[in-house]
């Protein structure tokens, strides 16, 4: 049984053009902010990286990342395809869908690879290195306990960007850091004194977010599995995701799983907007200029 990262890689090609090869290096020596995260992964304990993406990209991505990843790091590399057809028996995809049918089936595409705790990113986000730890202790700790899951709680002020307003999932916890519940608040602005909002007032820049980051147990699979089948039997099932906070927060309401959110005081980054390129590459520089990443870095 190994500690598994599962990177949600399905979108890149669609997000970023043409396929892989057009993501943007963030590294000097050609590194992709996948290569970081993949890096700090198997520095923090994980054994195994599962890919999820699209069989339509299957050899760029092998080419650009997959193949590479597998020959400069010490662990196992395999692959899931989230596909639209990929449906419960009985289930057809509805006359004129075409995205995609969120991150909980991007995670269920990868039932057959996972038999042990993993943890969940997205490709193209830059989560630091402490949120790995922290992950993989609390998932080795409370391994053979079912659903007791965990999530990186991130500083609000240290995921914004400059150059616009964005979205985030601030985290209502409890005394002991259980989450309570994750609230999508939109138009989340920098500013001189931290964060405020598009449309007026103030938020406490401090606030802990979701970045989509989760520790899960493999009976998750199941819990997906189940719960995408009533998904589709709903009435806006044609146009709707099914997304892993929606899933999550289901399972917290009703008693049937625990989520500690783990604070970590790094910095995320990401390329919400074309301009943001430049400073995650900046970001990426001063990080290796205080030796915390080497360069070239695999």
């Amino acid at each position: 049984m190994k500690t598994t990262l599962l990177i949600m890689a399905a979108g890149l090609g669609s997000r970023f053009g043409e396929g892989i090869k057009q993501l943007t290096p963030v590294g000097p020596s050609g590194e992709l902010i996948i290569d970081y995260s993949i890096h700090d992964a198997v520095h923090a304990g994980f054994e195994k990286v599962v890919f999820i993406i699209r069989k339509d990209i299957e050899k760029d991505f092998r080419e650009a990342i997959g193949d590479r990843i597998e020959k400069s790091l010490d662990c196992e590399v395999a692959y899931a395809f989230q596909e639209l057809s990929d449906l419960p028996e009985g289930f057809s995809v509805p006359e004129g869908r075409v995205k995609p049918w969120g991150t909980g089936q991007a995670v269920l595409a990868a039932r057959e690879l996972i038999d042990g705790p993993f943890c969940v990113i997205n490709a193209d986000d830059y989560y630091g290195k402490e949120a790995f730890v922290k992950i993989h202790d609390f998932l080795t700790a409370n391994a053979g306990k079912e659903h007791r899951y965990c999530m990186a709680g991130f500083v609000l002020e240290n995921t914004l960007s400059e150059n616009g307003a964005v979205t985030r999932g601030v985290c209502k916890v409890d005394d002991d850091d259980y989450l309570v519940a994750v609230e999508e608040t939109y138009g989340i602005l920098k500013t001189k004194d931290g964060a405020g909002l598009e449309a007026g007032g103030g938020i406490d820049a401090k606030s802990r977010v979701s970045m989509n980051m989760w520790g899960l147990t493999p009976e998750f699979m199941e819990v997906l599995e189940s719960g995408f089948v009533q998904f589709l039997k709903g009435d806006d099932a044609a146009g709707a995701e099914y997304l892993l906070p929606m899933i999550i927060d289901g399972m917290i309401r009703e008693g049937k799983a625990t989520v500690k959110v783990l604070g970590t005081d790094d910095k995320w980054f990401g390329v919400t907007y074309a301009q943001d390129k430049q400073y995650v590459q900046d970001s990426f520089k001063a990080l290796i200029e205080k030796g915390i990443y080497s360069s070239p870095l695999l």
